[in-house]
């Protein structure tokens, strides 16, 4: 399977990613650019420190930086930083669909950073390489996704990727944040969703919590008790079953999904782990564009 050759690749590329030993410097005379038309933090920075360990070149271009704050199309705007010699594009938008509209108007491999509330790929790569690190074979494991599902690009691709690795997601929060047909929308069949966190708490493997995404208007779905009826609190964390995992994208909202003591606790919590994880996927990712923009160009 594709999807676990891309994780085994990025397993061994660990130790390069957080620095313990030097990466051959493969994609030395490749360039990458970044452009990143929504913030981002980890993202970002993981994919140009992915870049620059395997020896390429990266320039970063922000919306507020460049010709799309004077009206310029995203198309357009990639087909310019093609046209400079750009080996691989990372594309994050707020378009759903973004990142397929650019790939589909360049030459040069695409990497979707993130599509609107549509896919997040890499996202979801480093959470199942995180997973797999600790309970190893992922089929039968029960995952809970927790949270603001309605606006997350990560619940589906991680979601995407569980479902594919034989894991079972349960998809929990209020009724608000969780769409009708959530099934359909990811066409995964081994999901269950759930309005209620309390039960299930002590029957999952992991518990993966989502960030409340105040900027999508998450907010207004959410009460003023959110904290009491899905956060991450330290009671609830003394009820995980013994070696469950507790992961989050981040940014955290820390106090509302989830509380200081349980992200910081150094049993459960994974979140960093998942950072580190994320530079490895993205050196495996990069790898692989590049590779498959020179097979591409050798068959013609």
């Amino acid at each position: 399977m594709q999807l676990t050759g891309l994780l085994d690749h990025a397993e061994r590329l660990l130790p390069s990613a957080v620095g313990d030993t030097p990466a051959e410097r493969v994609l030395a005379g490749k360039l990458i650019a970044n452009l990143f038309f929504e913030d981002s933090t980890r993202t970002r920075v993981s994919f140009e420190i992915a870049a620059r360990r395997l020896g390429a070149d990266v320039v970063n271009l922000g919306a507020s930086g460049s010709s799309a704050s004077k009206g310029e199309s995203l198309v357009d705007t990639a087909r310019n930083i093609e046209a400079m010699g750009v080996d691989v594009l990372v594309v994050r938008c707020a378009i759903s669909g973004g990142a397929a509209l650019v790939a589909d108007n360049v030459k040069c491999a695409v990497v979707n950073a993130g599509d609107g509330r549509h896919e997040h790929p890499t996202q979801g790569l480093l959470d199942l390489l995180t997973l797999r690190r600790h309970l190893g074979d992922l089929r039968g494991k029960r995952v809970a996704i927790v949270g603001d599902i309605a606006n997350s690009r990560v619940a589906r691709s991680t979601t995407h990727g569980l479902a594919a690795l034989g894991a079972h997601v349960v998809a929990v929060g209020p009724p608000s944040l969780i769409p009708s047909g959530w099934r359909n929308l990811t066409c995964c069949e081994n999901i269950t969703i759930s309005h209620d966190l309390d039960p299930i708490v002590g029957e999952v493997d992991a518990i993966i919590t989502l960030r409340i995404q105040m900027e999508r208007a998450a907010g207004q779905g959410i009460a003023s008790d959110y904290r009491f009826a899905y956060g991450l609190t330290e009671s609830r964390r003394a009820r995980l079953r013994s070696g469950a995992l507790i992961l989050h994208p981040g940014p955290m909202n820390r106090g509302v999904e989830i509380d200081d003591a349980v992200a910081d606790d150094a049993l459960s919590s994974v979140i960093f782990e998942q950072v580190s994880a994320g530079v490895a996927v993205r050196m495996a990712v990069l790898l692989q564009a590049c590779t498959a923009v020179a097979k591409d160009t050798q068959s013609h």
